[in-house]
């Protein structure tokens, strides 16, 4: 069935604001790790969204019940999206910078290409194909830019180990959700995802709760905690998932430059980080990339049929 040009447009909007909104609290996550332990502020961040989400929860009549199959999907989609892309990110940050964090999450459009291809066996278009070339080419762009000193902006070596993880898990969570969201709703996967996530990171969050003292943490980290909850587990989730049921996720993928933009955005503007011309320029080609992905077109030739047989 055919989607309308206006409820495409809905989906584009969508998707744009979930991975801008993600790119914001991977930026602003830069001072939560500074005064929260990492595996505490994951706890408490599905703990807020758990309570915010709890209505969530309830299976609509229209929907059908989950089978072994659907229950698998929503435990991977947490493990790999919510817990592991949580931890990767936020020991990743703390190791690097917020700009560093977004050059790395540039990454994102074409691993879930790659995967959408392999794993939902989806046909990428030459459009779509060209997107994900101009989001490569900012990739290139900014791993090579130097700070003023002539210093390569990539952190250290297990701080980008740790965000390219992020960034697998990342594409992971975009490609299992697309098979989600064709049988369940998007506040459901949202709240069962996110309880899930709170399962798996309770026993490393209680343990360091041990010793923990919040009298030292200012008020404004708590807000921030709170902002950050919502944002990462309720509001961006449910963007995403509404976004991928009519878009396919290797169109959808292109959507996740955002992502890079927004966090290194946080990073210039907010911890001073140097942002060069060269940093912008990959940002514009991002942009271009999802104006390619998301206009309109006829039937395309699909990238299958020019990549090299196996």
């Amino acid at each position: 069935m055919s989607t309308s040009p206006a409820r495409l447009g809905l989906a584009y909007l969508c998707l744009a604001a979930a991975m801008a909104i993600v790119g914001a609290y991977v930026g602003f996550s830069k001072a939560l790790v500074i005064v929260f332990p990492v595996f505490l502020l994951a706890g408490m961040r599905f703990a807020i969204a758990a309570v915010a989400m709890a209505p969530w929860l309830r299976r609509p009549a229209n929907e059908p019940a989950l089978d072994a199959r659907g229950r698998r999907l929503v435990f991977l989609e947490s493990f790999f999206g919510n817990f592991l892309f949580s931890i990767c990110m936020l020991f990743g940050i703390r190791q690097s910078t917020a700009l560093a964090a977004g050059v790395i999450m540039a990454a994102l459009p074409a691993v879930v290409a790659l995967l959408s291809w392999w794993l939902l066996r989806e046909r990428v278009g030459v459009r779509v194909a060209a997107g994900i070339a101009c989001a490569i080419a900012g990739i290139a762009l900014v791993a090579f830019a130097r700070d003023a000193e002539g210093e390569l902006a990539s952190g250290s070596l297990f701080g980008i180990a740790l965000l390219v993880g992020a960034v697998t898990c990342e594409a992971l969570y975009v490609v299992i959700g697309k098979k989600l969201s064709a049988s369940m709703g998007p506040k459901r996967i949202s709240a069962l995802i996110n309880l899930w996530g709170l399962v798996l990171v309770a026993p490393f969050a209680l343990w360091q709760l041990q010793g923990f003292s919040p009298s030292f943490i200012p008020e404004s980290s708590w807000w921030l905690l709170l902002a950050y909850s919502i944002a990462a587990s309720v509001v961006t989730v449910w963007l995403w998932m509404t976004g991928l049921k009519h878009v396919p996720a290797s169109s959808a993928g292109i959507f996740t430059v955002f992502l890079p933009v927004t966090a290194a955005a946080v990073g210039a503007l907010f911890y001073g980080e140097e942002f060069t011309t060269a940093q912008a320029a990959a940002f514009a080609l991002a942009l271009v990339g999802v104006v390619l992905a998301a206009w309109p077109a006829r039937r395309s030739t699909s990238i299958a049929a020019v990549l090299p047989s196996a």
